[in-house]
This record gives structure tokens, C-alpha cells and sequence, in this order.
């Protein structure tokens, strides 16, 4: 019986990763190191515990109603239905000419009930200055068509599904307020195929909380 190919969508969780300006990194440091544990166990057994201090927005993460919406579904509330094993199709875009990516791109396509990921290619900046600067953004126009598509999840490889150069927030504003899931800072969406896969990204379950960081993978159809 041959095994599913899972393919790693997502960036790895590094002590001081800055991911968005004027968030700040995590802290990732020990609790309890091997060699204080020692002393309290015997047969030589020794453990780590580790701690983390973060906010919800680092490294690839997802977002859920309650990022914007005081009365939206928070974590502990989306369903696992609408977070694994999703039908997904990858829109693949050449933002060398334009970085806004209007519903043009979508047209055409079955998208009813998938995550939708899209794929700009500008993870390849991560880790570096530019990332942070004229990022590949979803207009307004192509979230309105993505909502009204009926979509589960929209994901991207970039910075900020919006225009992080403005203060307005429409397409997070939109789709979230659909419920529509969104995943931010993709990365390796050249590795998945543009169908037969299936999309996970699957956060912690925390009560009053709209955004944490996930393991996103596709999997392959066999």
C-alpha cells in the first residue's frame, strides 16, 4: 500500500522570527532544561519542557472570524471540516508586472467548497527585508468573487492577503465575515501540483483567540 505524499506548506517557528513589522518575535527559550530535570528524576532520566511566547500572527499562520469580528468564530470554534483534508486548487500568478491580483485570475475555475492557495512566489523572500515591502496582495474585486464562489479557505505565500501598504483591510474583512478562512505566509506552493491534493492547516483549539500559527501541508490524491 503506497503512502501519501505530504508536502510542507509552511514555515518553521525560530526564536526572534520576525514575520510582520511591529509584531513582535517569539521568545522560545527553556522552561525546564534537560540538565535542571535531572535532579528530579532518578534511573538517569532526564526531560525538557519548553515555552514559547508569542502572538497569534507568526510564521505561517491562519486565520479565523474573530481576527476581525468580536461576535466571528474563534478558534476553538471552526469546525475540523473546514480546516483538514479540503479539496484545493493553487492559482499561480506572475505579480512581476502588477502586485494586485484581481478576479481575473480566478475565472473559470471550480472553486466551490476548496481552499483556494495562491501562489505568487514571493515566499522566496523570506527571511529578508523585502519580504516586508510591496508585497503580492488579493484586491477587493477578486475576494468578492472568491466569497461569492462560495470558497472554504484562501491561502498565499506573501505578506498580507491585503494591501499591506494601506490601513484598509477588505479582503480579510470580507471573506472573514463569510467565514472563509485565511492562511498567510506559504510557503513551497511550486512543490504542490494545481489539483488532486487535499489542504491542512489545522491550529491549536483556543477559546477567545483569532489567529495561530499551523502545520500547513497538502496531500497528494493517489
Amino acid at each position: 500500500m503506497n503512502e501519501p505524499v505530504l508536502i510542507d506548506v509552511s514555515h518553521t517557528l525560530e526564536n526572534e522570527l520576525i514575520t510582520y513589522k511591529g509584531l513582535p518575535a517569539p521568545i522560545i527559550c527553556d522552561f525546564l532544561s534537560r540538565e535542571a530535570s535531572r535532579s528530579h528524576y532518578d534511573g538517569g532520566a532526564e526531560f525538557h519542557i519548553g515555552k514559547i511566547e508569542m502572538v497569534g500572527n507568526t510564521g505561517t499562520y491562519l486565520d479565523a472570524p474573530f481576527h476581525r469580528y468580536a461576535d466571528g468564530k474563534d478558534l476553538s470554534e471552526l469546525p475540523l471540516s473546514s480546516l483538514a483534508g479540503l479539496d484545493a486548487v493553487v492559482v499561480r500568478v506572475d505579480t512581476s508586472q502588477q502586485k494586485g491580483i484581481g478576479p481575473e485570475f480566478f475565472q473559470g475555475l471550480t472553486l466551490q467548497n476548496k481552499a483556494v492557495l495562491v501562489h505568487t512566489g514571493w515566499s522566496k523572500h523570506w527571511g529578508t527585508d523585502q519580504y516586508f515591502e510591496g508585497n503580492p496582495f488579493l484586491t477587493e474585486a477578486a475576494a468578492v468573487y472568491l466569497r461569492d464562489a462560495e470558497v472554504k479557505l484562501v491561502g498565499i505565500d506573501s505578506l498580507n492577503i491585503d494591501d499591506a501598504s494601506t490601513r484598509l483591510r477588505p479582503v480579510h474583512s470580507l471573506l472573514l465575515r463569510s467565514e472563509i478562512l485565511i492562511v498567510e505566509h506559504l510557503c513551497n506552493l511550486h512543490l504542490l501540483p494545481t489539483i488532486g491534493f487535499r489542504f491542512f492547516a489545522v491550529p491549536v483549539k483556543v477559546k477567545q483567540f483569532g489567529t495561530f500559527p499551523v502545520r500547513a501541508f497538502g496531500m497528494l490524491d493517489k
